[in-house]
């Protein structure tokens, strides 16, 4: 299976589009217009929708990071974060959707 990476606006837009059935990891910011990134990882849950997610965001909040990570994100970053962070994350995430395979 070929990796790619797209780019879309906002959750709603994601939600609506194709790549969510085929999604290995999507890395979201936690604060964009509409619905936030955690509403977003909210949603997918409640649709049984097992996504590895990475939080990015400008905005530290320990509660929401806390929420977030108990949902089973595999990252939370506060911009601005170095690769290796990205990279490490990225791993994980993907470690564990190459094991439920």
């Amino acid at each position: 299976m070929a990796n790619h990476v797209i780019s879309i606006i906002d959750a709603e837009e994601y939600l609506q589009s194709e790549r969510l059935e085929d999604s290995s990891c999507l890395i979201t910011d936690l604060h964009m217009p509409g619905m936030s990134g955690a509403d977003l990882q909210d949603r997918l849950i409640a649709d049984g929708r097992q996504i590895p997610m990475i939080f990015v965001t400008a905005y530290y909040e320990e509660k929401i990071r806390d929420r977030v990570l108990d949902a089973g994100a595999y990252g939370f970053l506060r911009k601005p974060f170095n690769d290796e962070s990205l990279i490490e994350c990225l791993d994980k995430a993907l470690s564990a959707v190459s094991a439920k395979q």
